[in-house]
């Protein structure tokens, strides 16, 4: 989900206080709202094409073709909020900044939800550690963004925020306890309590007030200094750093705010923009590297390709995808093609996908290759039914340019890193079940850390200390 415009009386910033906790080392349990592969391919597609409108139109990149979103969430975790504290699901959102919840009162607010979760309304007055926001706190007019806005001394510090799917959210800022699990050693975590100004939603409208895939708020992720990473940057909590390894044949996987120093990840530059772009350089299929216009992959002033882990497929301008097609079609002449659902290209092959179809690779700048097995761009919808995870792209920018986006099959099985202070994107082929080692920054001591795919019910992770993790858990299927 994405931000395409933010009407904030004040945009509150997300101010994580930790006490006399310098270097708190916390861990998120976020859960994936799919896994497992057998599932209607419309949802696949319909998934992203959901989570295009709002990624790409905060870039005024808006969305060809049709289908309505069937999700209105990706990752999610579990937060406790109040005194006493009480549970909220959240969705972890990159494409987003702003941490806020629904609230008692809401207008339009779901009362359900699809993912077997139950739903809970925030409710300030029955917290006894919650303090509204007001306009003349330093919260807020610190954040100010529009120097004409008319938020007084003694009124509420409020918030309007429009995504780019034409949902949006509204209400104002308080501030109240997180609860946070600690990392206190291996294996042992401790809570603790995180002071934090957030949205307080009195009223939604569009995707957020429907009960497919509901969550009680969002929890922002992206590069603005209102995020949450951000924040723990400029408090000196982390490092403005943050990687996800995501295990494809398992289920589960590591995400980390932090630098990880093993294993030793190769990167390229990040180009400037709302969201994560790299400049992929030609892509090699079998061997063979396909013969494009060298400004293929431009899209006006070099946005490049979109990096994200929240997209299931991976698009490719026209010209793009019909050569890799061809070429994966080459590998098995004897096999007739078909398409299933008026849009995915199958294969009914019986043996090991690996032996029988052709590696991808995507070379980027700075020589960085991003290496694809058959077994990571393909996805079986039944038994010895392989479909490709590439679509014809039908996302362009206003001046009609096809855009190229990278989702996560093609990301599984590697460990990705981006590290907003050097202004990088980086992976590294790796086992994401084993172990990482990550530094904490306040002793500069090395940690192994182990990755764990979280049962629905949830248990409590190994993480290392100076590091944030986001252990991701696979619970219902894939896409």
């Amino acid at each position: 989900m994405d931000l395409i415009t933010t009407r904030v009386g004040f945009v509150a910033v997300l101010l994580f206080q930790f006490c006399s906790l310098p270097s708190a080392n916390l861990v998120f349990q976020v859960h994936h709202t799919f896994a497992g592969s057998k599932r209607p391919l419309t949802q696949f597609k319909a998934h992203d094409s959901g989570r295009h409108r709002r990624i790409l139109s905060a870039v005024d990149l808006p969305l060809g073709g049709d289908g309505s979103p069937t999700s209105a969430a990706l990752y999610f975790t579990k937060i406790q909020i109040g005194t006493p504290p009480k549970d909220y699901h959240v969705q972890v959102d990159t494409g987003s900044d702003l941490l806020w919840i629904n609230c008692a009162g809401c207008e339009k607010c779901p009362k359900k939800s699809d993912l077997g979760i139950s739903l809970a309304l925030y409710n300030p007055e029955a917290s006894s550690s919650a303090k509204t926001v007001n306009c003349d706190q330093d919260i807020c007019t610190s954040t100010l963004s529009d120097p004409s806005n008319d938020c007084k001394a003694g009124m509420y510090c409020s918030y309007a925020v429009k995504y780019g799917d034409g949902s949006s959210t509204a209400g104002y800022f308080v501030r109240d306890n997180v609860q946070l699990d600690r990392v206190s050693g291996n294996l042992q975590t401790t809570f603790i309590n995180g002071s934090i100004a957030f949205g307080c939603g009195s009223q939604q409208s569009g995707e957020l007030g429907s009960s497919q895939q509901a969550l009680d708020g969002i929890l922002g992720f992206g590069q603005a200094n209102s995020s949450m990473l951000s924040q723990l940057a400029s408090a000196n909590k982390v490092k403005k750093i943050f990687s996800h390894c995501l295990d494809g044949s398992q289920g589960g996987g590591i995400f980390a705010i932090g630098e990880v120093v093993q294993p030793t990840v190769q990167t390229t530059p990040m180009i400037p923009e709302a969201h994560y772009n790299v400049e992929l350089k030609d892509i090699e299929v079998g061997g063979e590297v396909l013969q494009l216009p060298t400004d293929i992959f431009d899209v006006g002033e070099k946005r490049g390709t979109i990096i994200d882990s929240g997209t299931t497929l991976t698009y490719l301008p026209d010209l793009v995808y019909k050569q890799v097609i061809e070429k994966i079609d080459a590998a098995q002449p004897t096999i007739k093609s078909h398409i299933v659902e008026q849009q995915f290209t199958c294969y009914k092959y019986s043996g090991n996908v690996d032996e029988g179809f052709p590696i991808i690779k995507f070379h980027f700048e700075n020589s960085l290759t991003l290496k694809v097995y058959p077994h990571q761009y393909f996805f079986e919808v039944q038994d010895g039914d392989w479909c490709v995870g590439f679509q014809d792209s039908d996302l362009q920018s206003q001046g009609g340019k096809e855009i190229t986006l990278l989702g996560d099959l093609v990301l599984s099985d590697k460990l990705v890193t981006y590290d907003l202070e050097k202004k990088t994107i980086g992976w590294v082929e790796y086992n994401c079940s084993s172990s990482i080692k990550v530094k904490d920054e306040e002793s500069g001591k090395q940690y192994m850390m182990g990755a764990h795919n979280l049962s629905p019910a949830g248990r409590h992770v190994t993480t290392s200390t100076g590091i944030l993790f986001f252990i991701l858990a696979f619970v219902i299927s894939l896409y």
